[in-house]
């Protein structure tokens, strides 16, 4: 399920141009999660489209991994005015369609502290928590969950693309069925 092209959930409606639906795989078993869609994203519909996208495009080629393996979501699916970070409110108006997104994948990647903080429902220090395994409730099933850098942060900060980078390790070995808390050393 994802949000109808029409929804009218929360004020983000009124200046967008595009709901951003999902991209990638659906039925994979790894889902990387941003923040909010962007200005490249608000025009096409469709999530990490602008630089970001072309940094997490380049760090999942080199890792291996195919955008096309992997379900790519934001928390809320409309551009806020200014590209400021969501409100509560209009998290609250996306979760539904997020936590349906979610359902059945043995990973969840949170692109960015907002989106950590947005899934966990806690605010987060992601030098602290980056790339560590935790697990996130997500209609009363637990789910993997791993935090790192949203792309953007790796354009001025190698430790943030390194990082990143390591992410997408942790993602392959869960696309290839190895993945656990157990098996990444967390």
């Amino acid at each position: 399920m994802s949000a109808p092209r029409d929804c009218a959930a929360c004020g983000l409606c009124e200046g967008r141009q595009n709901v951003v639906c999902p991209d990638g795989d659906p039925l994979s078993p790894v889902a990387f999660v941003g923040e909010a869609p962007g200005q490249k994203e608000d025009e096409t519909g469709r999530p990490f489209q602008g630089r970001s996208g072309k940094v997490l495009d380049a760090l999942l080629e080199e890792e291996g991994v195919s955008r096309s393996s992997i379900y790519i979501t934001n928390t809320v699916k409309c551009r806020p005015p200014g590209n400021r970070v969501p409100t509560k409110e209009e998290m609250a108006a996306c979760l539904p369609y997020l936590e349906e997104e979610l359902q059945g994948r043995r990973l969840i990647v949170a692109l960015g502290r907002t989106a950590a903080r947005d899934l966990l429902r806690r605010e987060v220090k992601l030098s602290e928590e980056v790339n560590k395994v935790t697990k996130v409730t997500v209609r009363g099933r637990e789910i993997d969950m791993v935090l790192t850098y949203h792309p953007a942060a790796s354009f001025y900060n190698t430790r943030a693309k390194d990082a990143l980078r390591e992410t997408i390790r942790i993602a392959r070995t869960y696309l290839e069925g190895r993945g656990s808390a157990s098996s990444t050393g967390t």
